[in-house]
């Protein structure tokens, strides 16, 4: 494989340097629906407290979100999402200074709270499609932006499969989301990538997207990918429910790290956390304690 040309991602006066280190971007849904797991963060103290584990844990960013992106999922209103996450982005904010915080949203509305309060990034599984105004938040916060590919919103995606060319509408897809953003003002160097694994795919798509990955950095940005206890992993397993996924998905994330991908979000970081360690070390023949 070629070597990784380093790329910045930048956020808030911060950055991230991608030079083929994978960075853990931590689950917590402050939801009741979630497909892994829904009602288990409500409070916003039990969802601070799992914040601060998975950054002991070893995450480098904490993904916060209030509103179900499952396949099916109904839509949350912007007042209701705000009320499940904002306590949670402030208290977390004031106890770990250097934490970088992403807000999972659709919802201008929501992506200004949440970065006046302190978040650094926007993951938008829309690309910036579902609020007219988001790009324009987001520019004027400074922040970053992760650009997903979906097909229509979480409750319809799955209605359509087809694809005349998987990865060259995906690619397609995700480089008209980053001329859209430059458009309204956000610096192409506050801009991520992400195929979108399991919005709108297939369980041979999803492995299709994770065993080509390397092909998904024709943006020249980059990339995220969260296989995380998704369906097509249980499926694989012979039915295994969400819960006891976590292993199958270490399999997908130590290939997705083997090529090199810049970020995983997933829920398990202790777990991928140590699997990299050790990957990393026997990548580069190194023994570290």
């Amino acid at each position: 494989m070629d070597k990784i040309k380093p790329m910045l991602f930048k956020f808030k006066n911060r950055s991230l340097v991608c030079d083929g280190r994978t960075y853990i971007v931590g689950i917590v849904n402050v939801t009741p629906d979630s497909f892994s797991d829904g009602s288990r963060y409500l409070s916003s103290s039990s969802a601070v407290e799992h914040c601060i584990e998975l950054l002991d844990s070893g995450a480098d960013i904490i993904d916060i979100g209030g509103e179900s992106t499952r396949p099916g999922a109904e839509s949350v209103g912007a007042e209701e999402e705000i009320r499940r996450i904002l306590p949670v982005i402030c208290e977390l904010r004031k106890l770990r200074e250097d934490a970088v915080i992403s807000v999972d949203t659709m919802k201008s509305e929501v992506a200004e709270k949440a970065l006046s309060a302190g978040a650094d990034i926007v993951n938008d599984v829309s690309a910036l499609r579902n609020s007219p105004d988001m790009a324009d938040v987001i520019a004027k916060h400074d922040a970053g932006v992760i650009l997903m590919h979906m097909r229509g919103s979480p409750k319809t995606m799955q209605s359509d499969l087809n694809y005349r060319d998987l990865v060259v509408e995906i690619n397609s897809f995700l480089a008209d989301a980053i001329g859209r953003a430059v458009k309204s003002g956000i610096n192409i160097g506050n801009t991520v990538v992400d195929p979108g694994i399991g919005f709108g795919k297939s369980p041979e798509q999803n492995v299709r997207i994770i065993s080509e990955i390397e092909k998904f950095r024709e943006t020249g940005r980059p990339l995220l990918a969260g296989p995380s206890r998704k369906a097509f992993i249980g499926n694989m397993l012979g039915g295994v429910p969400a819960s006891e996924r976590i292993w199958g998905t270490a399999g997908a994330v130590a290939y997705l790290a083997m090529k090199k991908t810049d970020f995983i979000r997933v829920h398990d970081v202790k777990e991928m956390s140590q699997m990299l360690r050790i990957l990393n070390a026997m990548e580069k023949g190194q023994f570290r304690v």
